[in-house]
C-alpha cells in the first residue's frame, strides 16, 4: 500500500488486575511481550511510524518495541481521561501528517496484520473512519455497532441501547482507523460531557458523520480482539496463540504426536517432515531443519538443528547450540554455545558447553566439557572422528585432535594430538582379600550401632 500510516499504540494502562511489578503490556505470550505482538502486526500492515502512548514502565515498553522498529516515538499519558485523551497524547505525531492513522491497544496480541490492512483499505476507498468490530457469543456488556445501508451510524453503549439495539451481535472492539487529514480536527472535537468526565474515542463516529465523512465497520475474529487484563486472560490468550501455531505447523508438514503438549515461541522455525513427540518446549530462537526428530520432554532455546538430526528424549539445548546434519543429542544431555558437526553423536548424560565437535565424533556417556574456571568460559575443541570414552572430563581450554581416542574416565587437561590415545586416570591397583575385610568391618560397625540403639 502506497499510503503512509501512523499506528498509535495505547499502552499506558496501569494493569492493576495483573497484580504485577511490571507493566501489563510487558507480560509475554509465546515469549514475546504483548506490546511487541501489536507493534509487529502494525509494522507488517505497513505502518512506517509507531507512536507509543505510555505510562508505567514507559522506557521499558519503548525499548521492547524498538527491538522490532527504530522509528518509534513515545508520549506519556500523565492523566487517565479516556481513550480519546490517550490518542491526543500523541498530538505531535498526528500533526506530522499521514494518510492513515490506526489506533491499537497494547494488550491485544492476537490482532492480525491482515485486519489492519483491511481497515486501511476502507480508508483508501474514501472513508473517514473505520471501526473494527467482532461478534461474541454473548454481546452483553459491549458497545453495539449500529449500521444502516452499509454505514456505521453509531456506537451505542449497552446501558444506552434500546431493546432492538441490544439484540445486535456486532460489537465494538475499540480498534479504529481514521483518515489522517481530518484526524486532529475530529479528535479535538471530542468532548467530556459525560458522567465520568472522560474523552471517548467512540464519539469520533458521530463527529465524523457530522462533518460529512463516511464511517464504516469491518469484522475481525473474536480472538483478535481479546485484551489481556489479568493472568487468567493471559493464559487464555497464550492457549489461543499456541493452538494457531500448532495448526500452522501441522498444515506445513510437521508431525505433532500430541499437539496440545508442544509449545512454540513466536519465532520458532520448523521445517517439513519434522517429527515432534509429546511435551516439547521451544524457547526463542529455535530452528529445526527438515527431517529432524525431537523426542519427548525436550527444551530448545536459541538452538539450530540440522537436517535429519535426532534430539532427546529429555535433552536441553541452550542458546548458541548449532547442530549439523544427522547429529544426535540423546537422553539427559545439555548443549550450550557449541557447534556439533554433521554425524557427531552425544548420546547420553553429557554436558557440552563452549565447544566445537567435529564431524562423526562420538561423545561417550557422562562426558562433560569443564568450560568455566569461576571467572571465564573457555573453549574445548574436539576434532572429527574422535572417540571420547564414557565419564571423561575435558578441562578447557583444550584441544582433542582428529581421530584421537580418549580412554573412559579420563580427566584431560592437556591437548591431545591427532590419532593419539589419551589416558588420564589413576592406575588400577587390585588388593586380594581386601574387599572381604572391608565388608566384614562394615558389618561389625552396623551391629555395634544397632546394639547401642
Amino acid at each position: 500500500m502506497s499510503r503512509t500510516c501512523l499506528s498509535i499504540i495505547l499502552a499506558a494502562g496501569e494493569g492493576t488486575r495483573m497484580r504485577s511489578s511490571r507493566s501489563k503490556v510487558l507480560h509475554e505470550v509465546a515469549h514475546l511481550p504483548l506490546v511487541r505482538h501489536v507493534a509487529r502486526a502494525a509494522i507488517a500492515a505497513g505502518s512506517e511510524r509507531l507512536a507509543l502512548v505510555v505510562g508505567r514502565d514507559g522506557d521499558k515498553v519503548a525499548d521492547a518495541v524498538r527491538k522490532d522498529a527504530e522509528n518509534v516515538r513515545t508520549f506519556e499519558q500523565t492523566e487517565r481521561l479516556g481513550t480519546g485523551h490517550a490518542v491526543l497524547a500523541a498530538r505531535e505525531a498526528l500533526a506530522e501528517g499521514y494518510d492513515d492513522v490506526v489506533v491499537l491497544f497494547g494488550d491485544t496480541p492476537l490482532l492480525r496484520p491482515e485486519t489492519i490492512e483491511r481497515a486501511r483499505a476502507v480508508l483508501a476507498e474514501g472513508a473517514g473512519v473505520c471501526v473494527i468490530g467482532f461478534r461474541p457469543a454473548d454481546p452483553t456488556g459491549y458497545g453495539r455497532l449500529i449500521e444502516e445501508d452499509g454505514e456505521l451510524v453509531a456506537i451505542r453503549e449497552e446501558k444506552d441501547a434500546s431493546e432492538a439495539e441490544r439484540a445486535i451481535g456486532f460489537c465494538n472492539a475499540g480498534i479504529m482507523a481514521f483518515a489522517g487529514d481530518t484526524a486532529l480536527d475530529c479528535l479535538d472535537a471530542i468532548g467530556n460531557d459525560n458522567a465520568k468526565g472522560e474523552y471517548y474515542l467512540t464519539d469520533l463516529v458521530a463527529i465524523a458523520r457530522g462533518r460529512g465523512l463516511a464511517v464504516k465497520a469491518i469484522e475481525a475474529s473474536i480472538a483478535e480482539t481479546i485484551g489481556v487484563n489479568n493472568r487468567s486472560e493471559l493464559a487464555a490468550v497464550e492457549a489461543l496463540w499456541q493452538a494457531g501455531a500448532r495448526e500452522r505447523a501441522m498444515i506445513s508438514g510437521v508431525t505433532l504426536i500430541d499437539p496440545q503438549t508442544v509449545h512454540f515461541a513466536y519465532d520458532t522455525e520448523i521445517g517439513s517432515d519434522v517429527l515432534i513427540e509429546p511435551n516439547v518446549v521451544f524457547g526463542p530462537g529455535a530452528a529445526v531443519a527438515s527431517g529432524a526428530v525431537i523426542r519427548a520432554f525436550c527444551h530448545l532455546t536459541g538452538a539450530r538443528i540440522g537436517e535429519g538430526s535426532e534430539i532427546g528424549p529429555f535433552a536441553r539445548l541452550r542458546p548458541g547450540t548449532d547442530l549439523g546434519e544427522r547429529t544426535k543429542v540423546g537422553n539427559f544431555c545439555e548443549v550450550k554455545q557449541a557447534t556439533i558437526a554433521a554425524g557427531a553423536k552425544v548420546n547420553h548424560l553429557s554436558y557440552i558447553g563452549d565447544a566445537t565437535v567435529g564431524a562423526d565424533a562420538n561423545i561417550g556417556a557422562g562426558t562433560i566439557t569443564c568450560n568455566y574456571d569461576g571467572a571465564l568460559k573457555h573453549l574445548t575443541e574436539i576434532g572429527e572422528n574422535t572417540f571420547i570414552g564414557s565419564n571423561s572430563s575435558l578441562v578447557a581450554p583444550v584441544k582433542i585432535g582428529a581421530g584421537a581416542y580418549v580412554g573412559s574416565g579420563s580427566v584431560v587437561t592437556e591437548d591431545v594430538e591427532a590419532d593419539a590415545l589419551a589416558i588420564a586416570r589413576g592406575r588400577q591397583v587390585n588388593k586380594p582379600g581386601k574387599g572381604k575385610l572391608i565388608a566384614e568391618r562394615n558389618a561389625e560397625a552396623k551391629r555395634a550401632k544397632k546394639s547401642q540403639s
